[in-house]
């Protein structure tokens, strides 16, 4: 009687007793009937799992008699929730955290048993729970409510929910990771606030019709979070290849955790949402100034790159991009940095860029070298923001397939300026530089199979004329890119400098294909005229000359074969010329000039293996080492006052009828070296003055006379036509004059042929062009008549009763759609 006194009749005023009646009686020493007539059965069933004493725990089988309710009622989960949350939340007030705890697991246990389509109702009530305990000031109810919050988010809903929204989750989770508690609390709350927001994005994610989580204010503060803790640690200044352990029980570590979830958040974007993602952290990273050093963005780039669907990864590295473009005013460290992590996750990237998406990154970065040459702040830490772009430009191509690099090749080939005049400003020689290391640069990632799919005509032409530049260091770059994509049997460490025992170096020389020798012998002559060409400039030092020496052997040693020995000789004796009667070149090139000259001789020897070839090469070699030991290698940029010229010691040049009786020896046929050189090099009675003429004058050359011999040879295949007399037909020596003749007037003449047509054609009406280009027969004609004229002399010879009173067919005239 006194339980029920004290329990429902304690309060003095009646009002205060009829509340107190219509209230759940919470002390379970309380028997009142009246009590439990007027509550009703749900919120009795919730009474009874709290015990007394919150040390006791929950009690299990009236949690299961609820259980069973909510299943049988489920309209009534709404209000057992919020029957839940007003006791949960009276119980924070009053700091009563023990039965706030048991209010938490009863409703953890009713949201994981009860699946319906009244859930949704519940839920409301469970968040409601959830946000009463994150803003609790209390860590234990804090971590309680978020690793509820985890097990909410792992469950499939049936039914969305319109109205549900997560800013207050995200903005307390978010603030969470920056706990900065005292001690052990710090971490966990951490580790909780890490939790609770990849919580938030797999619920979040997974349904489209929910509350957009990849909008810009949940991501200004996810992302910057997660890398708040991941920056705190010390892994990812480790090596790569490091054999430190990673620590197993990371779910407790923030740093590790927060990189779990930044994988994971970034594997969820689908190509809209990636960029989502990426602006926090650049921002991020410009706010906090972790770009110098950049260990920790690079780890962090190498997170996203490898965690984004694979084709996708064009857009890191195209953000990546157009940041460096809005840091374009900022220091050339910060910009370094940026493209030091760009070549450090480009690669990543090539493998899945196809298309315009590789030009577009290729011409981007040589817009940003372009733009550096212009910035005269700071040369040294410029030098080494060119280097970084060089280094990604190069890792980029380094993993696209061989005909991009080509392409590559090629697209920076056309971005080179010209003409290559010497009065060119310090900008553009500069820009001239990086662009061909650049191109070296993708060089040495390709790997050439046939020199003909290497060197197109349209990557060969302008190359060469860039062989030719004023400056000497622009032609050393040359020279390396040709032995770069030139050599394929890694004979150039052995070929880098002259040397006369080539026995010793053992090269790597296998048979040349078809293909290759078709390449050479339609490129061969106009690349030895400008590897000629640039010996003769007196700009040249040891290492542009060694490097010519260099392209030659290379050259030589990939595409074997006696025409290309014949070439090369003929090449040998051109340059000997030029040394001997150059006037523009000093003394110590004319040195150098002879001792390659008898370094290539040594080797064509060699690989002839023509045994008297050889045997005059070693005869050369050892008359010049005991007379004049400064016409061989080493080369040297000064020699000594005293050296003598080569044109003094003639018995020490090499002599041109000499190498043809052993080329005749030894089975080959020296015809074309005998003849008369395009270099120069003095073969019998010609001057050594003689004018060189290029491989293209030649070609066109060579066009003219085969016309001239159109006529010849219609004559001898015609019957009846008499031929023309010696002196009127065209003889070798009148071929060898059109071949090496050519008058300043003619050329005139040409160029105001060429002019008057490039005139005419920009000029003239459509009319006109069209009549000036109709093909005209009058000379096919007279001379198809003037052959059967002849026929018809010899059938004159023919009885009267043969002939014909008709006109014969061969005199008419062929229609005009015959002749087409």
């Amino acid at each position: 009687m006194a339980n029920i006194v004290k329990c429902c009749f304690n309060p003095t005023n009646i009002s205060d007793i009829v509340e107190t009646v219509v209230q759940k009686c919470t002390d379970p020493g309380c028997c009142c009937g009246c009590c439990s007539a007027l509550r009703p059965r749900y919120k009795r069933l919730v009474d009874n799992i709290f015990p007394a004493s919150p040390q006791e725990g929950l009690i299990k089988g009236n949690l299961e008699k609820l259980t069973f309710y909510s299943l049988s009622s489920p309209e009534k989960l709404d209000r057992i929730g919020d029957y839940l949350y007003q006791k949960a939340a009276r119980d924070i007030s009053r700091k009563r955290y023990g039965f706030v705890i048991i209010a938490m697991e009863a409703m953890d246990q009713l949201l994981h048993a009860c699946h319906s389509q009244q859930l949704n109702l519940f839920v409301e009530s469970y968040l409601k729970m959830i946000q009463k305990l994150l803003e609790s000031t209390e860590p234990e109810l804090q971590i309680l409510a978020t690793l509820s919050f985890v097990k909410f988010a792992n469950i499939e809903e049936d039914t969305p929910s319109y109205h549900r929204r997560y800013d207050f989750f995200v903005s307390k989770f978010s603030s969470m990771c920056h706990s900065g508690a005292q001690g052990d609390n710090r971490n966990r709350i951490r580790v909780a606030g890490i939790q609770g927001l990849q919580a938030v994005v797999r619920k979040t994610v997974s349904d489209d019709l929910v509350e957009n989580i990849w909008k810009p204010v949940h991501m200004d503060k996810i992302v910057p979070s997660l890398l708040f803790n991941m920056q705190e640690s010390s892994f990812y200044l480790k090596e790569p290849n490091s054999t430190d352990i990673i620590p197993e029980d990371h779910a407790n570590d923030p740093p590790m955790l927060a990189e779990t979830c930044l994988r994971e958040l970034v594997t969820r974007a689908s190509f809209g949402h990636i960029r989502a993602v990426l602006r926090p952290v650049l921002k991020h990273f410009d706010l906090h100034k972790l770009w110098v050093p950049n260990q920790f963005a690079i780890h962090t780039f190498r997170i996203i790159i490898f965690s984004i669907q694979a084709q996708y990864s064009y857009t890191v590295v195209e953000s990546l991009m157009a940041h460096l473009d809005e840091n374009s005013k900022s220091s050339p460290k910060i910009r370094t940095s940026i493209v030091d992590v760009l070549s450090k996750i480009i690669a990543i990237a090539a493998g899945e860029s196809v298309g315009p998406s590789v030009l577009e990154i290729i011409n981007s970065l040589l817009s940003h070298l372009k733009d550096s040459v212009k910035n005269p702040i700071s040369q040294a830490e410029e030098k080494m923001y060119q280097e970084a772009l060089i280094n990604a430009l190069g890792e980029f191509a380094n993993h696209l397939p061989d005909y991009q690099k080509i392409e590559i090749m090629m697209f920076i080939m056309n971005k080179i300026p010209f003409p290559l005049v010497e009065n060119r400003s310090p900008a553009d020689n500069l820009l001239q530089s990086i662009l061909l290391k650049s191109l070296l640069k993708v060089g040495t990632k390709y790997q050439t199979i046939q020199l003909n799919n290497t060197f197109p005509v349209s990557f060969l032409e302008p190359l060469l004329r860039m062989s030719l530049a004023p400056d000497p260091e622009m032609r050393l770059l040359v020279q390396k890119i040709l032995h770069t994509l030139i050599d394929r049997h890694s004979n150039l460490e052995k070929l880098t400098k002259p040397i006369v025992n080539v026995e010793k170096i053992q090269l790597t020389i296998e048979k040349t294909s078809r293909p290759d020798l078709i390449f050479i012998n339609k490129h061969g002559p106009v690349i030895y005229d400008a590897l000629y060409t640039s010996l003769q400039m007196d700009s040249n030092g040891v290492e542009n000359i060694e490097a010519v020496y260099t392209t030659l052997a290379l050259l030589y040693v990939e595409l074997s074969s006696t025409e290309t020995a014949i070439d090369i000789l003929q090449l040998i004796l051109g340059i000997q010329s030029l040394a001997l009667n150059s006037t523009v070149l000093t003394n110590d090139l004319k040195h150098n000039l002879h001792s390659i000259v008898i370094s290539l001789l040594a080797l064509v020897a060699d690989e002839l293996a023509i045994k008297e070839l050889k045997d005059y090469s070693k005869k050369l070699v050892a008359a010049r080492k005991q007379d004049a030991p400064h016409l061989l290698p080493d080369l040297l940029e000064r020699y000594p006052a005293n050296c003598e010229l080569a044109n003094k010691l003639p018995h020490l040049l090499i002599d041109q009828m000499a190498i043809c009786e052993y080329l005749k020896a030894g089975g080959l046929d020296p015809t074309r070296l005998a003849q008369t050189s395009p270099y120069g090099a003095g073969a019998p009675g010609t001057s050594s003055g003689m004018q060189r003429h290029s491989w293209v004058e030649l070609s066109a050359r060579n066009s003219v006379a085969e016309l001239g011999n159109v006529e010849i040879d219609s004559a001898n295949s015609s019957p009846g036509v008499q031929k023309k007399l010696p002196e009127e037909a065209l003889t070798f020596e009148s071929m060898k004059k059109v071949l090496t003749e050519q008058t300043d007037s003619k050329k005139e003449q040409e160029a105001e042929r060429r002019e008057q047509i490039s005139h005419t054609f920009r000029t003239a009406p459509f009319s006109e062009l069209v009549r000036k280009t109709q093909p005209k027969h009058d000379a096919l004609q007279s001379k198809l008549n003037e052959i059967f004229k002849s026929l018809s002399v010899n059938e004159g010879h023919r009885s009267p009763t043969d002939r014909k009173n008709n006109v014969p067919v061969y005199e008419q005239n062929f229609p005009e759609l015959f002749v087409h």
